[in-house]
């Protein structure tokens, strides 16, 4: 590898690894902790989902490495860099090098068939027409069990060539994953979400059909990783909210092995923010808690408005965060969650999304915080689904000064 990018990391990797060392990192681990623990403190504030192709401010993120697994390496550094100095809000830096462990599946037999519509080249964020192709028996006839294969030696190659380049620097874990199971986000893709509403009066049986398959599909993935050893109980994040806790730390823990009953569970559903909590319960839930019990805690939900399905659930056993999104009853929500949950509240992206609307901010999350308090719950600020802020990162720099300047007024 070329000696002046070598260099250009691991000058990057000792500044990340300063503030890994200071104690303000060390307390935003805690008082993202504290919440997930149900004991709560001050509520953490974290960003995520950011349109990186708008945000390269002063040029700082401009990337010089040529070497692909160091140009890598750079963005990571870069990336990590860049958010605390503009907008860390409670960001925690995990004291590590993470490199994702490799692994494939053969698929499910059906893959998605859609037209795409761009208004901006460099944003992944686009318009979606889905074609249906699970309409019939015929086609969910295709469906089948995914095989998961691990690739541990291409794992045992990454950590080699990334601890050559660190040194002492800054140690590299291996990383794993959580239980992340959608199946609704993955058969509106493979059919659009209309012809599923329909289906639900004209074919409700047909539904049921998809999601026993779906069902499947999830259930043997999460064993295959399991088996696999692909499974993670030390998240850095749990679908942009925070992950650590120590609620997962079991008696029964086995050294060296990481079990689906000692990691997260993530769901969510979110085509069902126009349907009954009968309908919810019907095609939803009672086949998400087929995996969902056997994991250790539960977060569930993501853009969908969750305050008239709460009292489905709450018969989870294991349920421990909810997404609280810009649509849902903010009041309401806190006074379902109580202190049992965590409240992940989800601002409203479109706040930063052309030029940046100071006041509502302001409105928005000391409504929460009033709200929260009152009914002492448990809960943190997750602004996520950051489709563009118009080519001005100064938006997202100065939402992250006024959340907290407002959190002050209640946190002293």
């Amino acid at each position: 590898m070329n000696t002046n990018e070598l260099q250009i990391i691991r000058e990057l990797a000792k500044q990340y690894a300063e503030l890994c060392a200071t104690e303000e990192n060390k307390e935003h681990y805690r008082r993202c902790k504290a919440v997930n623990d149900l004991s709560p403190q001050r509520p953490p504030v974290w960003i995520d989902e950011v349109p990186w192709n708008e945000m390269n401010f002063e040029d700082r993120l401009t990337l010089t490495c040529e070497d692909p697994f160091l140009r890598q390496m750079e963005w990571f550094f870069k990336e990590k860099l860049y958010r605390w100095e503009f907008f860390r809000a409670d960001m925690y830096l995990s004291p590590y090098y993470p490199i994702g462990k490799s692994w494939e599946s053969s698929g499910i037999g059906v893959k998605i068939a859609e037209q795409t519509e761009a208004t901006d080249s460099s944003n992944h964020i686009v318009s979606h027409h889905y074609f249906d192709e699970l309409d019939t028996e015929e086609k969910l006839a295709r469906l089948h069990l995914p095989v998961i294969t691990a690739h541990p030696e291409k794992d045992a190659e990454s950590l080699a060539k990334a601890q050559e380049v660190l040194g002492n620097i800054l140690p590299v874990r291996l990383c794993g994953s959580n239980v992340n199971h959608c199946p609704w986000d993955d058969i509106s893709m493979l059919r659009g979400v209309e012809p599923i509403l329909i289906d639900m009066m004209d074919r409700p049986e047909f539904l049921h059909q998809t999601m026993e398959i779906f069902t499947q599909i999830g259930l043997s993935q999460m064993e295959q990783k399991e088996k696999l050893g692909l499974l993670d109980s030390q998240l850095e994040s749990l679908h942009c909210t925070p992950p650590f806790t120590d609620d997962l730390l079991q008696k029964d823990a086995v050294p060296g092995k990481v079990r689906t009953q000692d990691v997260w569970f993530r769901a969510m559903a979110q085509m069902f923010s126009t349907v009954s909590p009968a309908a919810f319960e019907e095609f939803e839930f009672q086949y998400m808690k087929r995996l969902a019990e056997k994991c250790g805690l539960v977060y569930y939900g993501c853009c969908e408005p969750l305050d008239n399905f709460m009292p489905v659930l709450k018969k989870l056993p294991n349920l421990r965060k909810c997404g609280v999104s810009p649509w849902s009853d903010v009041r309401k929500m806190t006074e379902e969650l109580g202190g049992n949950y965590v409240y992940a509240r989800k601002p409203n992206p479109a706040n930063v999304g052309s030029g940046f609307e100071e006041d509502t901010v302001r409105k928005e999350i000391r409504e929460t915080i009033e709200a929260c308090m009152e009914n002492k719950c448990p809960y943190e600020f997750v602004l996520k689904d950051i489709s563009t802020v118009a080519y001005r990162p100064q938006n997202l720099f100065r939402w992250s000064q006024v959340v907290q300047e407002t959190i002050d007024e209640y946190y002293r």
